[in-house]
């Protein structure tokens, strides 16, 4: 039953990467523009990215609390996903910080009326999601190998149905065996 918790994990694991992709693809798409409206611009992109942020923490803490902290370099794997997840998060208050100094114009007599200070923002955050979907990629492809190299069967061992490990004996001892009595 565990395994198959892994195997969901491995495939959530997987998704982030393509997310975090077409959404930086988004961000470079509204850095390229006059971001004339930045509310409505950067707004939705930054909702998706703060939504990311909150289901990667969620698996983060389901991670921390399964048989994957336990797993051979487990604990290490967890600490690059909190860095991954810290870098999703920063990249959502970056879009938030792209929209604050876009509009900033609107309320101060002295603010930047050009989308400069925005679309550093916004590089930053395309920045920080391209080094979070790295570290997502690399991870989704340890637990997958982790996996499967589990998955496969062991010469001469055997899983029990309560998921113990029995070593079977090899057919050639077993041949000689037989043919002595």
């Amino acid at each position: 039953m565990q395994s198959i918790d892994l195997i969901e994990h491995a495939r959530l694991l997987s998704e982030v990467a393509p997310t975090l992709t077409a959404l930086r693809a988004d961000v470079d798409r509204i850095r390229q523009g006059e971001i004339a409206k930045p509310v409505r611009e950067i707004a939705p992109v930054s909702l998706h990215v703060e939504e990311l942020a909150l289901q990667c923490t969620r698996q983060l803490h389901d991670l921390s609390i399964s048989q994957y902290a336990t797993l051979k370099g487990g604990e290490q794997n967890l600490a690059h996903l909190v860095g991954a997840c810290s870098q999703i998060s920063l990249a959502a208050t970056l879009c938030n910080l792209a929209i604050h100094h876009r509009t900033e114009v609107l309320l101060y007599d002295d603010a930047d009326p050009t989308p400069a200070a925005s679309r550093d923002q916004l590089r930053r955050a395309s920045d920080e999601m391209h080094q979070a979907a790295a570290t997502y990629r690399a991870m989704a492809v340890r637990l997958s190998r982790r996996l499967a190299s589990a998955a496969a069967p062991s010469h001469g061992q055997h899983t029990t149905a309560d998921g113990s490990t029995v070593t079977l004996p090899k057919p050639a001892a077993t041949a000689v065996a037989h043919a002595r009595r």
